[in-house]
């Protein structure tokens, strides 16, 4: 199983983007998912979750502006990037818990080389 993060961008202070993220491979279901970014010449940040059962949890400084959703049909989170700041730009990753089988049990997946999300004027 794979995560294949997408949809970022250049965009203009105030705009928006949504990022997907969708597990490719032998999924029977996903579970908690999070996402993650990290700016330029800084450490990685969780910036929010999203648990099974609906519940978010979001970083402070998005809160409000960042939104999660999932379609676990098909195995996909995504994060509504709403009016977009300077101090958004970084790459953003996303982890999915995964399950491959019934019979199985759930693992965290990471999904890869992120997606880049630049906001400059």
């Amino acid at each position: 199983v794979q995560l294949q993060a997408s949809g970022g961008g250049s965009v203009q202070p105030g705009e928006s983007l949504t990022l997907s993220c969708v597990a490719v491979g032998s999924v029977f279901s996903i579970g908690d998912a999070h996402w993650y970014r990290q700016r330029p010449g800084e450490e990685r940040e969780w910036i929010a979750t999203m648990f099974v059962q609906g519940e978010t949890s979001y970083l402070d400084v998005v809160q409000g502006r960042f939104t999660m959703s999932r379609d676990n049909g098909r195995n996909t989170v995504y994060l509504l990037m709403n009016d977009l700041k300077p101090e958004d730009t970084a790459v953003y990753y996303c982890t999915i818990r995964v399950l491959e089988n019934p019979y199985g049990i759930y693992r965290d997946i990471n999904g890869g080389r992120g997606t880049l999300v630049t906001v400059s004027s």
